[in-house]
Formats: C-alpha cells, sequence, structure tokens
C-alpha cells in the first residue's frame, strides 16, 4: 500500500517566502505544529492508501483531466485560518486564480477520479497552503494579529504546468515525500 495524494508543488521563491512568513508568525510563540516549508504544497487530490496497481488507473485519470488544460498562473496572497480566524484550527496562505482554471480543473479530476473508484470530497475546494496546525490555545491572541497582518500581502505567483502523485511515508519525524510520477498540463493522449 502507497500513502498518496496529487499536488501541484511550489517553486523556490514561493518556499522563501513561506520561510519568511512563517519565521515572524512564529515570533507569537503559539503552541503551533509548523509544516517545513519544503514540504508545503497544494493537494489537489488525497487519495489515503492505495494499491501500488491501482497507480496507473490513477495516472490515467488524472492524464485526462489535465490533457486538454494549457499551463496556468497562480498568486500566493494573504493568510487566515480554517474554521475561521477566531477560532484557529489550521493557518493557511491563500492562492489567487483569476483566470479561473483551478477550481474547474480540480472538479474535473474529482470526477474522473470517481470512476476508478476515489470517492468525490464532500467538502468544496479552498485552493490555500497549510502552514501549521494549531494544538491548543496558547499564545492564540498574538497569532490571530500576525496572521491579520498579511491578510492582505502579495507573496509572488507561480506557473503551475504539471501535477505531482505523491508518496507520502509517514514518520515520527514528519513525512516524507517522494515524487511517484509527474502529469504535464496540455498534452492530450
Amino acid at each position: 500500500m502507497i500513502r498518496s495524494f496529487l499536488a501541484i508543488e511550489l517553486p523556490k521563491t514561493i518556499i522563501e517566502k513561506i520561510r519568511e512568513l512563517q519565521a515572524d508568525l512564529k515570533h507569537a510563540r503559539a503552541d503551533v505544529r509548523w509544516v517545513g516549508p519544503e514540504k508545503i504544497h497544494l493537494t489537489l487530490k488525497f487519495f489515503g492508501n492505495i494499491e501500488e496497481s491501482k497507480v496507473e488507473e490513477i495516472i490515467q485519470a488524472i492524464e485526462e483531466s489535465v490533457g486538454q488544460t494549457s499551463s496556468f498562473s497562480l498568486r500566493v496572497r494573504g493568510t487566515g485560518a480554517f474554521p475561521h480566524l477566531k477560532g484557529p484550527r489550521v493557518i493557511w496562505m491563500g492562492l489567487l486564480d483569476e483566470k479561473g482554471i483551478l477550481v474547474p480543473l480540480q472538479k474535473q479530476l474529482e470526477r474522473n477520479l470517481e470512476k476508478v473508484g476515489f470517492a468525490a470530497e464532500k467538502r468544496s475546494f479552498q485552493p490555500h497552503l497549510t502552514l501549521g496546525r494549531v494544538n491548543s490555545s496558547r499564545g492564540k491572541d498574538e497569532l490571530i494579529w500576525r496572521v491579520e497582518k498579511h491578510q492582505e500581502e502579495e507573496f509572488g505567483g507561480f506557473g503551475v504546468e504539471k501535477v505531482v502523485l505523491v508518496k507520502s511515508d509517514l514518520r515520527p519525524t514528519g513525512p516524507i515525500y517522494t515524487a511517484l510520477r509527474e502529469v504535464r498540463l496540455g498534452i492530450s493522449k
């Protein structure tokens, strides 16, 4: 069994911005389990544990989904929290898709992956980058203040040319991610 997910990887420039932002947020000394900047990505679909024999079928469904979509750009903008800022559980950076390509692409992926046995996500897709998970209310007020300070901030943009099927090995020190396969956008079969 392979624990896996489908993601869009981030360029080094954005990872560096994440590192800088997290350094500021960490000054709150809040009880947050921060995600290592190099492990942050945009998850399009979480599969959980899959049989290795399913990988080809999954790749075909992904190719069908992204084959008609040309590369596009995303901007990283603002910060926030789920479920809401006053009671944060997850701290995130927002993603802006000015051409409106990402959400339809993710919906198409859900439809095609449902055909090969992966139930569609019940919650609506909200593109974001998870920075950390809040464990308790310690330092919460300052954390909220620091997150609010960056709510309108622009962190840069990047082009999306491929999606990546990633293997996730859970370890006591944190997950280790390995790219299993890359699928380029706009390459119809």
